[in-house]
């Protein structure tokens, strides 16, 4: 088994998950921390037991003593931090969105190309079971050619505090400005839902016509340094490759969800409906003589790996890199041609 070095950079909310995944995957180990801020990187490599910590990525780069990097700093720094290690051939894993525009996430994509590293995106939902088994029945045509499709993300954390208090956290409160790196819900889950639902379809979108809306939630729409004007809601239609329509929707005001993502997908000969609810995914199947009387039966979805396991596998050469950055870099281009879109009143734009 091929030992990995892996270094952490930032050390915020997230980067907890990463060091508890990697460091449970045999023959890993979390060598070093980066963060700006002494004391949070301080504390992140005491309660993690990580032996090393640098206040950049060129004093990191210095010490080099690392065959990979995941990167969990805030969207906006994403490109700038990612790029100086594949300049030095590094491994590197980035949170999602890969980039805040298509020609950084694209710059990005070619650059790990070129390195010949592995590069992944860490689109959290491609671990959801029912999304990987409904992905493999399309493949093998179970539903025949897709005309329709409908999907959703649903989260209700600006109307309740099950993950915090998002007016008095900044760890919250940086997703609902645009000066501090945030593109809203289109980019914070969109990029999720939109790759739910165009994985499964196995097709890309090529026309998106899209509104956003901001709500007023605090006196002038600011708190502190934080002007809350980031979107917090998208409902999108969507054209696919081979002219399928679907509607793709996301929002932070679903009250009652908490963090559910939904997808029927409809072919000529049969239906696929995934659910991811309560952490707990499913899927159901209309199919054969079931569609004569609309009969929906359950259907099996085995375990799959983490995206932290699949990295570790690409790297040692046991498994693909997906999904990698030219995936991220293609899902930018339609977040940023659906902002353009809301921009002209939801004007229908190809992709």
């Amino acid at each position: 088994m091929k030992p990995v070095r892996l270094l952490i950079l930032g050390t915020g909310g997230m980067a907890k998950n990463h060091a508890e995944g990697f460091s449970a995957i045999p023959g890993v180990t979390v060598v070093a921390g980066i963060d700006t801020r002494p004391e949070q990187l301080a504390t992140f490599l005491k309660t993690h037991s990580i032996p090393h910590g640098f206040a950049s990525a060129q004093e990191a780069l210095a010490w080099g003593e690392f065959d990979a990097v995941t990167n969990v700093t805030p969207d906006a720094a994403h490109h700038a931090t990612t790029m100086p290690f594949l300049a030095a051939g590094k491994h590197v894993l980035c949170e999602k969105p890969l980039a805040t525009n298509a020609r950084d996430a694209e710059e990005m994509a070619t650059a790990a190309a070129k390195a010949g590293v592995v590069n992944m995106v860490n689109l959290t939902y491609r671990l959801v079971p029912a999304l990987q088994k409904a992905a493999q029945m399309v493949r093998e045509g179970a539903i025949g050619t897709i005309r329709h499709f409908e999907a959703s993300y649903l989260q209700s954390w600006l109307t309740q505090p099950a993950w915090g208090h998002w007016d008095k956290e900044t760890q919250w409160l940086w997703r609902l400005s645009t000066a501090h790196g945030s593109k809203g819900v289109l980019g914070d889950v969109g990029i999720h839902i939109l790759d739910f639902a165009t994985f499964i379809a196995g097709m890309d979108a090529t026309e998106v016509s899209c509104l956003l809306q901001t709500f007023d939630k605090a006196p002038g729409g600011k708190i502190g340094e934080y002007t809350l004007d980031a979107n917090d809601s998208a409902t999108m239609q969507v054209r696919l490759s081979n002219g399928a329509l679907g509607t793709v929707t996301a929002t932070r005001f679903a009250t009652g969800h908490l963090n559910d993502l939904s997808l029927g997908l409809y072919g000529q000969t049969g239906g696929l409906e995934v659910k991811f609810e309560n952490a707990v995914s499913r899927l159901r199947a209309c199919l054969g003589a079931d569609i004569q009387t609309g009969t929906w039966r359950e259907v099996d979805c085995p375990a799959v790996p983490t995206n932290y396991q699949r990295f570790i596998a690409a790297i040692r050469g046991e498994g693909p890199a997906d999904p990698d950055f030219a995936r991220g870099a293609l899902l930018q281009r339609f977040l940023d041609r659906a902002e353009a879109s809301a921009s002209e009143a939801g004007k229908l734009l190809k992709v």
